[in-house]
């Protein structure tokens, strides 16, 4: 079995018609998909880092890479990522593996 990964979205809304038609199908199709939003925020403030803040953060949990991909590319799905893509401004799309604690991470290469 795969394992799950996270959707990190980070953007701005730039046009919000095109990203109302993007959100009024979207939830639904994401869940169909094997996907689950885990997470909805509205920037706060920058704490530390680098990254030019986005207005809007998604996390959405997929059940694999495979559904997160299955929901890119299914060509039933063509005439909704438009919307999104036509509705946002400076994306950022990151995958991230889900882990149950860090010690992956923290483990000394041998």
């Amino acid at each position: 079995m795969s394992e799950s990964v996270y959707a990190l979205n980070l953007f701005d809304i730039d046009n919000r018609d095109e990203y109302l038609a993007y959100s009024r199908r979207s939830a639904k199709e994401v869940g169909a998909h094997g996907g689950r939003v885990v997470a909805l925020g509205r920037f706060r403030e920058s704490v530390t880092g680098d990254t030019t803040p986005r207005s809007v953060m998604i996390v959405v949990e997929w059940q694999s890479i495979d559904a997160f991909n299955h929901y890119r590319n299914d060509p039933a799905l063509s005439d909704l990522h438009p919307h999104r893509e036509k509705g946002c401004a400076n994306y950022i799309w990151h995958l991230f593996d889900k882990l149950d604690d860090l010690r992956p991470l923290l483990k000394v290469a041998t």
